[in-house]
């Protein structure tokens, strides 16, 4: 009688055993699919941007960007596809924290002057609107994915600069600053700037870092011009 009442006791806590990996089976699955499984009174979707035509490989790569709202945060899911034969394949999730203030005002063009479309999306807006903060994104043919430049919210007002054949950056505070980059890897790194501020400065940077001024004119009280190129100092006509 003993024997069988064990063997009653073993098969019920068994029984509540896969109850619990069921549980937490179930639990984890919520995690993944959170953004999906949330009621909408609490995650509410506030922003779409979908593009198959001209981000990466023209119609061979598709971008959606989707900003949401929760009760204590705000935040952006970026997914990145692939054409495969008649359908999407999902190469890449980019999910990232963002201010509740501004849109993401997602844009394609190409930085890197490779004829495949990048993306920016508004990180945040500074000097009273005067800098644009943005993350950018170069695409990778090699990997077919999107790779974000880690420090590209440290440059705002960004453009593609054909001059040069690198980016520049437009930085506004009690004077104004040209920034000229090159991209390495995940970053953005400087290699020469021109500074608008009590004069103009103009600096060149080596590779690690360390910087050199070629020309200062003290007498030059230009305000705020954005330059195109640093020798010889030529602006943009607009920007």
């Amino acid at each position: 009688m003993k024997f069988y009442i064990g063997l009653i006791i073993v098969f019920l806590l068994s029984c509540q055993n896969r109850q619990n990996k069921n549980a937490t089976s179930n639990n984890d699955a919520n995690q993944i699919h959170l953004t999906e499984l949330i009621p909408t009174d609490t995650v509410q979707l506030e922003e779409v941007f979908i593009d198959s035509t001209t981000v990466g490989r023209k119609r061979l790569n598709k971008v959606e960007v989707f900003k949401y709202r929760a009760t204590d945060s705000n935040y952006v899911d970026i997914k990145f596809y692939a054409r495969e034969a008649d359908h999407w394949r999902p190469i890449q999730t980019i999910h990232f924290l963002k201010d509740g203030v501004i849109g993401c005002d997602t844009k394609l063009s190409d930085f890197n002057n490779d004829g495949l479309n990048d993306m920016t999306i508004v990180s945040a807006v500074a000097a009273r609107g005067a800098n644009e903060v943005r993350r950018l994104f170069i695409y990778d043919k090699a990997t077919d994915r999107l790779i974000e430049m880690k420090n590209s919210a440290n440059y705002p007002n960004m453009l593609y600069n054909k001059d040069l054949n690198c980016i520049d950056a437009f930085l506004v505070y009690g004077g104004s600053s040209t920034v000229f980059l090159k991209i390495s890897g995940d970053s953005l790194k400087e290699f020469a700037s021109v500074e608008a501020m009590d004069g103009i400065t103009v600096r060149e940077f080596d590779k690690y870092g360390k910087e050199k001024i070629i020309f200062q004119d003290t007498t030059n009280k230009a305000g705020y011009i954005r330059f195109k190129t640093y020798k010889p100092l030529k602006e943009y006509d607009e920007y």
